[in-house]
Parts: structure tokens; C-alpha cells; sequence
């Protein structure tokens, strides 16, 4: 039997996951947790075999929980199952450690049969998304030009990112103009759109 943790904030979605997989002969959905702060405490207390995350959950993402696992549970298979389906997304979960990504609109039968591959030491990537990365590349950002656009996008002016990254004014304003740059877009709203839709933040 593989034991399961699924990881989701919505409710609803989590649950109709957990009641497709309980159909499954061999899977048994071992826990179920909306929060991403609360799934390596889930996989330890459940022995669990397979974690089954969504990118997006309070806490912390599902990308930060692979990376966590991999490191404090690696016995521990990891699968990305997201609405984000985004190239950035798909390169950033295999660096942390993810065997598996899989969009939720796939069908059940795809999903218990990634988790299947997961558990058995292989790779599971949704061939869509895998053409789509392999086309889009690297991101073109650096690691810096990243987390000021992040600190953007909660609203902030750039004072006050510069405040938070420890930053002059005068580095914020020359990292928002080299990532808009790098993202075609027109101003810093752009840029952060455009970067979000393609999994760089």
C-alpha cells in the first residue's frame, strides 16, 4: 500500500482528490493537510510514502516544502499537483526535488498512475509542461531582480523595498529597470505579471 499525504488549501479540491485516489487499490490517502507548514510534520507522523502538494498553499508553497523534504524526510517521493501549470514552476520544483509534476485537470487514472511511478524511484512530468519549460528556457532574472519584483507585487514603493532588502533606492529603481527589460514589459506591474505567468516568482 502507498501512503499518501495530499497537500491543498482548498478544501473541496482536496477532498475530491483524496476520495478519486481511495478508490485505488493500492493508495491510501494517509493524511490530508491546507497548509504547506504543515506537511513534513504530516509525512512523519503518518509514514507516509508520497507527498501530493499544490505550489500555492498559506504557510509555505509547495516548492519550499519539496526542498524541506528532500532534505529532513528524502525517503520521501515528492508530486507537484497544480493549476500553475508555468515552465518556471516545472524548473523550480525539480531543482527542489520533486519527482513528479502533473497539472489537477489531468485525470484520476494519470495522477494515481504518476504516483505509482513516483513511488517506484522514477520521474513523472507532464509531457505538455515539460515541451513548454524546455521552450521557455531559463529564467532571465537574477536571483536579486526576483525578489525585488516579489516585493513589488505586495505593493510596496521603493523605499519601502528598499528598506526590506536592505537595498538603496537607487538599486531597487536599477533592478525594477533590468527586469522589466528582461520581461518586455512597460512598467514594474507588467513585469511582474509577465514573470508570475511564467513561474519565475
Amino acid at each position: 500500500m502507498i501512503r499518501v499525504v495530499l497537500a491543498d488549501d482548498e478544501h473541496l479540491v482536496r477532498g475530491a482528490i483524496a476520495a478519486l485516489l481511495g478508490l485505488e487499490d493500492d493508495l491510501e490517502v494517509a493524511a490530508e493537510v491546507g497548509r504547506g507548514d504543515a506537511v513534513v510534520e504530516a509525512v512523519r507522523a503518518n509514514v507516509a510514502d508520497i507527498a501530493v502538494l499544490d505550489i500555492e498553499m498559506p504557510g509555505v508553497g509547495g516548492l519550499e516544502v519539496a526542498g524541506q523534504l528532500r532534505e529532513t524526510v528524502p525517503e520521501c517521493g515528492v508530486l507537484i499537483l497544480t493549476s500553475f501549470g508555468r515552465p518556471g514552476y516545472l524548473r523550480r520544483a525539480i531543482a527542489s526535488g520533486a519527482r513528479g509534476f502533473l497539472a489537477k485537470d489531468a485525470p484520476v487514472d494519470q495522477l494515481a498512475g504518476a504516483i505509482r511511478k513516483v513511488h517506484g524511484g522514477g520521474r513523472y512530468i507532464d509531457t505538455d509542461l515539460a515541451a513548454a519549460a524546455m521552450a521557455a528556457g531559463e529564467s532571465p532574472l537574477t536571483g536579486r531582480e526576483a525578489d525585488v519584483l516579489r516585493a513589488a507585487a505586495d505593493g510596496r514603493d521603493v523605499s519601502a523595498i528598499a528598506r526590506t532588502l536592505h537595498l538603496t533606492e537607487g538599486t531597487v529603481r536599477n533592478y525594477l529597470s533590468s527586469a522589466m527589460t528582461k520581461t518586455g514589459a512597460g512598467n514594474r506591474l507588467t513585469a511582474i505579471h509577465t514573470a508570475r505567468d511564467m513561474g519565475w516568482l
